[in-house]
């Protein structure tokens, strides 16, 4: 067959590519043997974004010349040139930031063992949801019901769960997972996962510490500039194992044998990665197909989510001290006044009001004002949860207790007057008590009268203090 011209045929990029079929049924070296003007233009003068690893075309030589191994592009070759079949995909690869449109045709006859395919290319600088949503109607619908479930979720990580047990069965996998990144905080932390009642693995909550972070960290280098990872064999094992040693033992440990894996990132900022793993071998082009659209829509809602968290974590801290605000502690007292939280649950307030900030503003500045306020709330941390502590504003901090009775304050405060020394701070301290949340109002009333009682006794024993008008 004259591949030469079967190319010039053919007006968009189009080159010819063959893979070596072994014995065993796996493949060996895939070549491009020849291209058009159009694909020849395309390595050696690139658009700006698109370069490849050299810009010299040497007919037949091997695909890794171009670009970096890529097993997502050796399995389309080999299913279109040794399985005849003809596939689509539409992608965004990690190493270039444009979207391919691709094509892979089967040619024929072989030649020996070598089996030829056509791969046929167009070039997007931004995406096209009309080729993104160019998918079977089973995925479609799929993925609009993954959507329509978390638009309308009032508790997300519930909603998740159930979308991620979705993908899990559409995907036949044993297990099934959302991981969060935080490449600031170097942590990360599962959003949602689902294994298959018959399976062996160890879920991923369970690895969910300090040293996980570094293997999911290698995850970026494994998949190599591609936009996912999919695993389906034996040799494609083995590449894993020569990228990420560490990772292909933890993985072949736990006996998987299968993995898809697929980074979640929104703005160029990675979220996440999604996986699949021990799925049926034989469906991992369209296991890759659904993850690929999926993995599109959970970005989106994902990081809508990640934002709202943490304009919720603003909207509620005292930005210099680190604890819940004025605003969060009025929350906190209608739900339980209303009777939504503290019916019929004791509660009990302590208010801590810091002695002496206005003569240290006034000596050395309101930076040291800062930093005595900062060790203030360190010290109600020794004592308190963190979701229990309040800075009511200026130098009063209200702590809110549920299920606390008199003792239990009275234990409080004695253990604040520790942690105060340690601190290098002093409190003004009032406690109160009430059986029924929804008395929580009488309760601050009294906790602020022992407190300021407590605050006339300091300035009674420290007159040189600036003391503040009540």
């Amino acid at each position: 067959m004259d591949f030469q011209k079967v190319v010039d045929g053919i007006g968009a990029m189009t080159c010819v590519i063959s893979v070596e079929k072994l014995k065993n049924g796996g493949y060996g070296k895939i070549r491009i043997v020849t291209g058009n003007r159009a694909y020849l233009d395309s390595i050696e003068h690139p658009q700006p974004g698109t370069e490849m690893l050299t810009t010299e075309f040497i007919p037949n030589s091997e695909y890794t010349r171009y670009l970096t191994r890529d097993l997502n592009f050796e399995d389309f070759c080999y299913r279109a040139a040794v399985e005849k079949k003809c596939l689509h995909s539409y992608v965004h690869p990690e190493r270039i930031n444009v979207w391919f449109n691709m094509t892979f045709l089967p040619l024929v006859p072989d030649d020996g063992d070598l089996c030829y395919c056509t791969y046929t290319m167009e070039i997007n600088f931004e995406a096209s949801a009309e080729r993104m949503s160019n998918v079977s109607g089973e995925l479609a619908s799929a993925v609009l019901e993954t959507s329509l479930k978390l638009r309308g979720a009032r508790d997300f990580r519930a909603a998740m769960g159930s979308v991620i047990r979705d993908i899990r069965e559409l995907c036949q996998a044993k297990y099934c997972c959302i991981l969060l990144m935080d490449t600031q905080r170097e942590t990360c932390s599962v959003l949602c996962e689902d294994m298959a009642e018959d399976s062996t693995l160890q879920p991923a909550g369970s690895l969910n510490d300090a040293s996980f972070y570094a293997v999911a960290a290698s995850w970026e280098d494994t998949i190599s500039g591609s936009n996912c990872l999919i695993v389906k064999n034996e040799q494609d094992m083995e590449v894993v194992r020569e990228r990420n040693p560490i990772w292909h033992h933890s993985i072949t440990s736990a006996g998987g044998k299968t993995i898809a894996l697929f980074p979640l990132k929104s703005s160029d900022s990675l979220l996440g990665y999604i996986w699949a793993t021990n799925f049926d071998a034989d469906k991992a082009g369209r296991i890759k197909e659904t993850l690929e659209l999926t993995s599109f829509v959970l970005s989106s809602e994902i990081a809508n989510y990640l934002l709202l968290r943490q304009l919720r974590v603003l909207s509620a801290k005292d930005l210099l001290t680190g604890v819940n605000n004025r605003n969060e502690m009025n929350e906190c007292v209608a739900a339980l006044s209303e009777g939504t939280a503290g019916a019929g649950r004791p509660v009990g307030v302590v208010y801590a009001d810091l002695n002496g900030l206005k003569a240290v503003n006034d000596a050395e500045g309101h930076a040291a004002g800062d930093r005595l306020l900062r060790d203030a709330a360190a010290a109600l941390r020794e004592v308190f949860a963190e979701g229990e502590i309040f800075r009511a504003g200026g130098d009063e901090f209200t702590m809110i207790v549920p299920g606390a009775d008199e003792a239990l304050l009275a234990q409080r405060a004695e253990a604040l007057r520790e942690a105060e020394k340690r601190a290098g701070v002093s409190f003004a301290i009032g406690c109160s008590a009430v059986p029924d949340g929804r008395q929580i109002q009488q309760a601050l009333y009294s906790a602020d009268e022992h407190m300021y009682e407590d605050k006339r006794r300091f300035y009674a024993a420290h007159p040189e203090q600036n003391r503040r008008s009540r």
